[in-house]
């Protein structure tokens, strides 16, 4: 058995919080396995719960619209959540919950090795900014800062964004998560270049 396979037994057969109760699929994530860019969100839906796949439902078609309009593919990206199981009602992922599954996601990070992660949402930025010692209120402080952190042995880039179901119910942020996927676009399309060296050409690109 190979790393995956190890990997997506232990979360399929996963027991370690109360989440595993309620579940109909537990959701590893999907895209390639040497995918550049890696999006992480917070937790599956009923759809994605349903289907045993990420970001299946209203919020996921309108993840690959926006996507789309930042000239980024989603077959391309590898796509997870920081908690596998659907939390009740689509609560909020607990603390608890979140702890039980890092080491998951910290696996996943290990194997695909992305040049950069999208953050979606507060609970997914909040656990990996983190690791580069930052902590954060809400997202809207974070989000469109591009940060080097590091992942086990992983170095890598990290861009929070808002959750796509954040421009659902407040449309007027469909536009603030695009311009974010486009920095992403942008960044990745700079291979070699360093974040800072990134963020001058963008400055100076704009005139500032």
């Amino acid at each position: 058995m190979d790393e995956w396979e190890e990997l997506r037994s232990a979360v399929f057969n996963c027991t370690k919080c109360r989440l595993h109760e309620g579940r109909k699929h537990a959701v590893l994530g999907e895209g390639p396995l040497n995918a550049e860019l890696m999006l992480v969100g917070e937790a599956p839906g009923a759809q994605e719960d349903i289907a045993g796949r990420p970001f299946v439902g209203a919020a996921g078609r309108l993840l690959n619209d926006m996507l789309g309009e930042a000239g980024l593919s989603r077959d391309r990206i590898y796509i997870t959540n920081i908690v596998k199981c659907r939390p009740p009602n689509n609560r909020e992922p607990l603390p608890d919950e979140e702890e039980a599954c890092m080491p998951y996601l910290i696996r996943q990070i290990g194997l695909i090795r992305p040049r950069l992660i999208i953050t979606m949402g507060k609970h997914s930025s909040a656990a990996l900014l983190s690791m580069a010692g930052v902590r954060i209120n809400g997202i809207s402080e974070v989000r469109g800062r591009l940060r080097s952190i590091k992942v086990g042995n992983v170095e890598l880039t990290v861009l929070p964004t808002y959750h796509p179901a954040a421009a659902i119910y407040n449309p007027r942020l469909r536009a603030t998560i695009v311009g974010d996927l486009r920095i992403a676009a942008g960044f990745l399309s700079r291979r070699g270049a360093s974040i800072l060296d990134f963020i001058e050409d963008e400055e100076h690109r704009l005139g500032h």
